[in-house]
């Protein structure tokens, strides 16, 4: 079997259900297939592997604190305090005080929309007991009915807080979030005159968040829950999934077609330390390939009769085994060929 042995191997790009790799090879003299002679410089060699191999592709990104959300009055009143701009607020804390009265943060996903008081049932007396129950205060039982044992509790929360003891809680009173807030910006000064719905701060979450906006042809890459790994700017690689996938649309000017992009959040598998806004690097998954025997790609060899093979080393011995090449990642290649298996030997190129 006459071979040469490849100088390069370009890169390969993986599109979505395909691969493609371009390979450039330079003659070299034929390879002398019996031993070499002794005190002549050791081969150099690789073994071959058996691992997972992934293709990533790598996208420019930001990392942040993620969407703000907006925190407005409910009801007309004097602004009287306002936290720091980049301060967090947990539970039971105020998120700004009207008419010196304190707009208390709890924990939930609903929204106030109603007085709560005895009688009340439902889903969101649930959530404001489970808070209240969690600031400390007893008595009651955290379920679906605003009993008077609940009045009584809210009583003692709003006599420590400094308001009217009425026992039921107006919508205006408090704030909810899924957790611990920041403050993002604010959007008026202490002292303001607001009416209902005047837009007073913006929140995010405390921990960051790596956004990537894909277009299109590397929207099929945003899949949520998959893994992803995040270049940080100080060189640091770390893990992450994808949380939230946002289609976006923005209509063309002058009959042309709407352009469709994806806005991809990315929250970390380990805390990260807030660095502000950062530019970061998003290595998405574009193809695996699960226990597949590997080699480095520059192991492969053209065949002169064609295709690709590996040079084998068996102590004294090398023969050369044609493969059929599948996934090229991380410069390995996947490899298949009779008599193959891991922990063999293959030729480097010196």
């Amino acid at each position: 079997m006459r071979t040469r042995r490849t100088a390069a191997v370009a890169s390969s790009v993986l599109a979505v259900g395909a691969v493609a790799t371009a390979i450039t090879v330079f003659s070299l003299s034929d390879p002398d297939d019996s031993p070499s002679p002794s005190g002549t410089k050791a081969t150099p060699t690789a073994e071959i592997t058996q691992q997972t191999l992934v293709d990533r592709e790598s996208h420019d990104g930001t990392l942040a604190h993620g969407d703000s959300t907006t925190i407005s009055a409910r009801v007309g009143g004097t602004i009287t305090a306002l936290p720091v701009e980049g301060s967090t607020i947990s539970r039971g804390k105020s998120i700004y005080r009207l008419d010196n009265k304190p707009v208390t943060l709890l924990y939930g996903s609903l929204p106030p929309y109603r007085t709560l008081e005895t009688g009340v049932k439902g889903s969101d007396v649930k959530q404001f007991e489970l808070n209240l129950w969690a600031l400390g205060y007893r008595g009651f039982t955290p379920d679906s009915s605003y009993s008077w044992a609940t009045a009584y509790a809210v009583e003692e929360w709003q006599d420590d807080l400094g308001l009217k003891e009425t026992g039921s809680v107006e919508p205006s009173q408090i704030v909810y979030a899924d957790g611990t807030v920041r403050v993002d910006s604010l959007s008026l000064q202490r002292g303001a005159v607001v009416a209902p719905g005047t837009e007073i701060e913006k929140i995010t979450g405390t921990s960051p968040l790596a956004t990537v906006v894909l277009d299109a042809t590397s929207g099929p890459l945003a899949k949520l829950g998959s893994a992803v790994q995040i270049k940080l700017s100080d060189g640091k690689i770390v893990s992450g999934k994808i949380k939230k996938v946002t289609t976006l649309v923005a209509k063309a000017e002058d009959g042309q077609s709407s352009t469709t992009k994806f806005q991809v959040t990315i929250s970390f598998d380990k805390d990260v330390k807030s660095q502000g806004v950062a530019a970061v690097s998003v290595a998405f998954t574009a193809g695996q390939r699960p226990d597949v025997l590997t080699v480095p790609v520059a192991a492969l060899v053209a065949l002169t009769e064609g295709g690709y093979g590996v040079e084998l080393v068996d102590g004294t011995t090398k023969r050369f085994v044609a493969v059929e090449t599948g996934l090229f990642a991380d410069g390995k290649v996947e490899i298949t060929g009779t008599g193959l298996k891991a922990g063999l030997k293959v030729v480097m190129p010196s």
